[in-house]
Order: C-alpha cells, then sequence, then structure tokens
C-alpha cells in the first residue's frame, strides 16, 4: 500500500512533500528502475541536479509514469561554474530540455560560490515567469543565506543542507524559520555512518517503537518540521522511508536525540572547508 506523504507551505503557499527522493549518484539504469517503484510507494518528490548527470534519465522514467504532473514535485540545481545571469538563464532551459518539462518544481542553487548574486537576479525572473514554481538554496550557510536575503527580492523557499542527529542546523533552523525559508535535510542517515545507524540511543528508541532505525532518523527530522530528501534503491526501503508519518516519538526521546548533536559535517562535502571548492573546481 502507498505511503501517503503529507506537504509542508512554503513562503509563497507552494505545498512540496515533506518527504522526497534523492538520485545522487544513481546511473542512469538505477534512475530507469527506482523511479517507477518509488511513485508506487508514494513519493511524488524527486530531486536530482545538473551535476548528478541524471536529469535525462529522470525525465525518461516521468514521462513512462501515469502519475500527473501536476502532482509531481520536481527539483533540480544549478551547478556553480554555470553562476551569472545569463548561464543561470540557459543552463536552466538546458534542466527543463534534459527533464523533458515544462516548468520545474523547485530551483536550487547547487553551492555558494560565483556569481550567485547573478544567478539569483535569472531565477527570481523565471520564478515571476511561472516557469519555476518556487527557488531556494543548497549548502549555504548561515552568513551566506543572510547575506542573500539581505540583498534581494525574493527570499528563498528552501535551503538544503546536510541534517542529521550529529549535524542537527538548530541554529539555522530557527535562522531560517524568521524568513519562512524551509531546512530541507540531505543525507538525513548520514550518508550510511555506521556510528549513526548503529547508535544506541537511535537503536532502543527503534525496537520501543517497532520500527527500523532508519525510520527513526526520518521521524525525528519530520517532527521537528523539517523536509527531507533520503537516497534508496531498495524497494523495502523505499516503503519503510515513506512509512514515518503513522508514529510519534515522545518529547523524551526527541530530547535523547537532539543531545546526539556533534555540529559538524560528515565526510568530504563541507561547503566552507576550501578544500571542497578546490575539489568542486576539478568537475566538469
Amino acid at each position: 500500500m502507498a505511503a501517503t506523504v503529507p506537504a509542508i507551505t512554503l513562503n509563497n503557499g507552494v505545498q512540496m512533500p515533506k518527504l522526497g527522493l534523492g538520485v545522487f549518484q544513481m546511473s542512469d539504469q538505477e534512475v530507469l528502475d527506482t523511479i517507477p517503484v518509488a511513485l508506487d510507494a508514494g513519493y511524488r518528490l524527486i530531486d536530482t541536479a545538473s551535476r548528478y548527470y541524471n536529469e535525462k534519465a529522470l525525465g525518461q522514467a516521468l514521462a513512462r509514469t501515469d502519475v500527473a504532473r501536476e502532482e509531481l514535485f520536481v527539483t533540480t540545481k544549478l551547478w556553480f561554474k554555470d553562476h551569472g545571469y545569463k548561464q543561470t538563464k540557459e543552463a536552466f532551459q538546458v534542466s527543463l530540455d534534459n527533464l523533458g518539462l515544462d516548468y520545474l518544481d523547485l530551483y536550487l542553487i547547487h553551492q555558494p560560490f560565483g556569481d550567485y548574486y547573478g544567478s539569483w537576479r535569472a531565477m527570481e525572473e523565471l520564478l515571476d515567469e511561472g516557469r519555476i514554481r518556487a527557488i531556494g538554496v543548497s549548502n549555504f550557510f548561515d552568513d551566506r543565506y543572510a547575506d542573500l536575503v539581505a540583498h534581494h527580492r525574493v527570499v528563498p523557499a528552501v535551503n538544503q543542507r546536510e541534517t542529521h542527529p550529529f549535524n542537527q542546523q538548530t541554529a539555522t533552523q530557527e535562522l531560517l524559520a524568521k524568513h519562512g525559508t524551509v531546512l530541507q535535510a540531505w543525507g538525513p542517515l548520514g550518508q550510511g555512518n555506521p556510528e549513526i545507524l548503529g547508535h544506541p540511543v537511535l537503536a532502543e528508541i527503534a525496537e520501543a517503537h517497532g520500527r527500523s532505525l532508519p525510520q527513526v532518523i526520518l521521524r525525528w527530522l519530520v517532527q521537528r518540521g523539517v523536509a527531507l530528501v533520503a537516497k534508496s534503491t531498495r524497494i523495502e526501503r523505499l516503503r519503510q522511508n515513506a512509512a514515518v508519518f503513522d508514529f510519534e516519538l515522545t518529547d523524551e526521546e526527541m530530547a535523547r536525540i537532539a543531545a546526539l548533536d556533534q555540529r559538524k559535517a560528515g565526510g568530504e562535502f563541507d561547503h566552507r572547508d576550501p578544500r571542497m571548492l578546490e575539489l568542486l573546481l576539478t568537475l566538469d
């Protein structure tokens, strides 16, 4: 039975599903195989990016579905090497063509590097024209986010950040909330970090509810008011990830998870580390 994923209202009134499927590092064939299963399981938000290199495969998968376009919520992201007013307009059209769509539901600036001011102005115009339903940012730390808000007409609808029990983003969520921006978690399960997925506190809470440990993490995020994008190509895991809206954690359990915060990014994805920029500059 397909799960019913509730929506969260963005700052321009657009309804966005609280849970979505991310296709980061999925091959074209994995995208083609996974999307029908995810849609059948109740997913409607699909999150990709120009530099995931699978926009065309996602477009093919969506073209084959019987799910109405207005029921889908498709997100893609602008690569920082395409930043700038003119370049953004061109990159947007490439992504739209790759996806085979007439409009995007959400367009994000992928990283806070380069001329993202010019990009944001272009995205504001695309929003005004109805070619995008909502615009936002990804990996923007608090200072970059506040700077963007202070100098532009449209406030980001979403800021997508690495958010999981070891990197909880509570201060960021408070800042975003002041401006009506939704925090959307990427890597909500810690990118497979065994210290998270085997943590005894989380395991104990999962046992108490008769749920899996990943379900407890996703439920904790949802209960905090955080939207999320989770990746899986496994049918059973896709279904489990979507089945987190029919139970509730207690205040004590929420507090126990809050105490796990280490306030640091995991793995190599720290966009305030100059080495991250050096790494990204080597990519196409």
